[in-house]
């Protein structure tokens, strides 16, 4: 079975107005445009387009299959999301039992651990610059960084906690240490400080700084981003966010692909709830210049594998006369990024423009794309 999805954006706050009707060609709504599903995630499953009206998790349902391991998303950023970090699967498991046992009501807003699921995500880029803060910095790069900032009280007590040698330790207590609620003092005086820091290495990074700090003025987050990686992705670049990986994307256009979990520990730059000891228990604090995923490319084919077994994504460049076969692993979605392409299996034939969806079954055995333009797939990886 070969079949269109849609879904409507969700409005989230920090969602840009512009990016999303620019992809698919229309005139903004003005509102927030965030994020668009495709997936059968509860929260908010596509549509089939078969006339219908029903969900992709009731068609899956009806047909005996399992729920996917993933969910697929083109995310438009205009401001800073939430600091963040996932738990990994046998963390998940653990922690929901725990708060399952406890009675903790699952849509509460003081409930961590919403599944028993992991949630690892890759993020390539769409528009010509997509910015993120992924992982935590080397020590000596943060160091030179928290000088710039002047000689202030501030600064300089955030300079003493990053003193030592042992920087995966270091980093663990000053994030405790900033998240504890008694460190507001120095959280204010560092973002004053980053009002008029100037410094030609680190440019970019006070630059979004800044930002962070006026649109969340005290919040200790502003603490956290500055202890991490500013990543600046080109397009059809990639950054990957591993299990305890603290992450929060800036701003700019994406196809996103994460394991089908809701499970988040926030670190800051939200209104949401904090579990700093969990967060803590999970986040890996081990410092490192944050790579970016390298595809394996062959012939217009790029393949995103990040080696986890719920997901694996394709991006494959459609040129005339050029027809691909793409062998079906397992139930696949197809999404057009660019141009028009026609996706098919069997008989049945799709043509897709930026933003537009089709959902293959499992039981096909592969799907054929022709035109020209851009199409992201994704499947589940391999186990």
């Amino acid at each position: 079975m070969l079949i269109p999805l849609s879904n409507e954006p969700r409005d989230y706050s920090w969602g840009s107005a512009t990016l999303i009707p620019a992809l698919e060609g229309r005139e903004p709504a003005g509102a927030p445009e965030a994020e668009v599903w495709f997936g059968d995630h509860p929260g908010d499953p596509s549509v089939v387009e078969d006339g219908t009206g029903r969900t992709l998790d009731t068609l899956l349902a009806s047909r005996g299959d399992a729920p996917l391991p993933y969910l697929l998303k083109v995310l438009a950023a205009a401001s800073t999301l939430s600091i963040q970090a996932h738990p990994s699967k046998s963390q998940a498991l653990e922690g929901f039992a725990r708060e399952e046992a406890a009675g903790i009501a699952r849509d509460a807003a003081e409930r961590t651990y919403r599944d028993d699921n992991h949630k690892p995500e890759i993020i390539v880029a769409l528009s010509d610059v997509f910015r993120a803060l992924v992982g935590l910095r080397p020590l000596a790069q943060t160091r030179r960084l928290v000088a710039a900032l002047g000689d202030r009280p501030g600064p300089a007590a955030l300079a003493s906690r990053l003193d030592g040698d042992d920087e995966p330790a270091v980093l663990r207590e000053t994030l405790a240490w900033v998240l504890s609620g008694h460190a507001q003092a120095e959280v204010d005086d560092i973002a004053a400080a980053l009002v008029d820091a100037g410094d030609a290495e680190f440019a970019d990074e006070l630059a979004v700084l800044r930002r962070i700090a006026a649109d969340f003025p005290g919040d200790p987050g502003i603490v956290v981003a500055l202890l991490m990686n500013l990543v600046q992705l080109r397009r059809g670049e990639a950054v990957f966010a591993p299990a305890g990986v603290l992450h929060a994307y800036q701003d700019g256009l994406g196809v996103e692909l994460m394991a089908a979990s809701d499970n988040v520990l926030r670190g800051g730059l939200t209104p949401k709830h904090v579990d700093v000891p969990e967060l803590l228990r999970i986040v890996d604090t081990t410092p490192a210049i944050t790579p970016l995923v390298r595809p394996q490319q062959t012939d217009g084919v790029e393949v995103f594998d990040v080696g986890v077994a719920d997901f694996r994504l394709t991006r494959l460049t459609a040129r005339a006369g050029q027809p691909h076969t793409l062998p079906v692993t397992g139930p696949t979605i197809a999404l057009a990024t660019a141009g028009r392409v026609d996706v098919s299996a069997g008989a049945v034939s799709h043509t897709l423009t930026p933003g537009q969806a089709v959902f293959a079954t499992a039981d096909e055995p592969t799907v054929h794309v022709t035109g020209t333009g851009e199409l992201f797939v994704a499947q589940p990886g391999h186990r």
